[in-house]
């Protein structure tokens, strides 16, 4: 069974409350999981103490049992010191999406018929 330390969303609309827990993986994000490891409550300030509570202990047993905790998860594992810190690369994350890259190259291009006739006439003088 491929187990998965990850958040469970609760709360009302607008108003998110997460539980962390360990579930199988195959079951639904807010559906059923096997034992409840702590929260997490995005809406209070991030010094704030209680905004992650996690019993570091159980998470600490799941794992050795081959629990997987998810990115989020994981994140809040290595601010709590339980995790090294993994190196993370998404090379295509800074990177514009497609109509902005339009849009570049059609300003790019408009700069460049702006400045051609410009210097055309400047040329013109100076061989007269």
């Amino acid at each position: 069974m491929a187990m998965k330390i990850r958040l469970a969303r609760g709360g009302s609309k607008k108003r998110p409350h997460y539980a962390i827990v360990a579930a199988d993986s195959r079951m639904p994000r807010d559906g059923r999981f096997i034992e409840k490891l702590g929260t997490y409550n995005p809406l209070l300030p991030k010094d704030s103490e209680d905004r992650v509570k996690i019993d570091i202990e159980r998470v600490q047993h799941w794992i050795g049992q081959g629990a997987q905790p998810t990115d989020r998860v994981a994140r809040m594992l290595e601010a709590a010191g339980l995790r090294e810190k993994s190196e993370r690369d998404n090379p295509k994350k800074g990177a514009p999406g497609k109509k902005a890259q339009e849009r570049a190259e059609a300003k790019a291009a408009k700069a460049a018929e702006a400045e051609a006739p410009a210097d055309a006439p400047a040329e013109d003088a100076a061989a007269e």
